[in-house]
């Protein structure tokens, strides 16, 4: 099944800190609330923000930057929780691409951190591609798994 009950159910197993894939699907959810907060100032949109998205052409930016929170917020929570995984690291992966689209439009080829260059949401792009591809893979050994032979000559 492509998407079930079970997707949404939040799991000791989500938690356990001896798993590695664990702490890094951990680690890529929590490191989407920063880029959320960046966006707020005072409570209200950062007129910085706003007219960072305007420059890059998304309009109008309000709508953008609202979009834009509400995608990283709900990929942060379920990253974190573990419900939708694959899912969730595919959007949060999409997200920070767009992120990067943005940044060389408003500022040109800048590689580095320092300079405001894309290395960061590249390298959390780039991660979070990796738990969608482990989470994809656990998912599709399971649904094998309790297919059994008969469903898996099929597929």
């Amino acid at each position: 099944m492509f998407l079930s009950l079970d997707d949404f159910r939040i799991k000791a197993s989500n938690f356990d800190l001896t798993n590695e894939w664990n702490v890094l699907r951990i680690l890529c959810g929590a490191f989407m609330f920063p880029h959320v907060a960046g966006k707020f100032a005072a409570g209200a949109v950062s007129a910085g923000t706003l007219g960072f998205f305007a420059k890059a052409g998304f309009q109008p930016a309000e709508v953008w930057v609202w979009l834009a929170a509400a995608a990283e917020t709900a990929s942060g929570i379920a990253l974190v929780l573990g419900i939708c995984t694959r899912f969730a690291a595919l959007g949060a992966a999409a997200v920070l691409g767009i992120a990067v689209y943005a940044l060389q439009v408003v500022k040109g080829f800048g590689w580095t951190w320092n300079t405001g260059g894309y290395e960061y949401p590249v390298f959390w792009a780039m991660v979070c591609l990796a738990v969608a591809v482990h989470a994809w893979k656990s998912h599709l050994a399971t649904a094998e798994t309790k297919a059994g032979p008969s469903m898996a000559v099929r597929a």
